[in-house]
């Protein structure tokens, strides 16, 4: 005891960085599929593929027949998919981070079946699935 009140400040930075590690792994997320289970999905029919990169990463490669709306406009575009609310979504980015944003934000309004892809498009083409210019 007498270890902790005379290093105080190191077992604060202690405490704060472990927390600091620890908030990745506990921060909510949406649900994810991995590369097959994207494929599964997309090959069963009735799903949609969501691209929320920019419209440059987009036109440099992206999953067939994904319709993309960069994750900055989703909050203003939403409607666009309002005809697809019961259907499932794969939202695909880059690395995985921003579709597990916009899945959160799709949730938010109502799409049930919104999953991110894991490890987003750099997965799908190390996975070697296709990808259309």
């Amino acid at each position: 005891m007498n270890f902790i009140i005379d290093n105080i400040f190191v077992v604060a930075i202690a405490v704060v960085s472990g927390a600091a590690l620890l908030w990745p792994a506990l921060a909510p997320r949406g649900k994810r599929a991995s590369p097959l289970q994207a494929t599964q999905m997309i090959n069963r029919g009735k799903t949609v593929v969501l691209d929320v990169r920019s419209a440059d990463e987009f036109a440099a490669g992206h999953v067939r027949d994904a319709k993309n709306i960069p994750l900055a406009d989703l909050g203003n575009r939403i409607g666009e998919l309002d005809k697809s609310k019961g259907r499932t979504i794969i939202v695909v980015c880059q690395n995985g981070a921003r579709a597990d944003k916009a899945v959160r934000q799709l949730q938010a309004a109502g799409f049930e079946e919104a999953h991110a892809l894991e490890g987003g498009l750099a997965a799908w083409t190390a996975a070697g699935l296709p990808v259309t210019k």
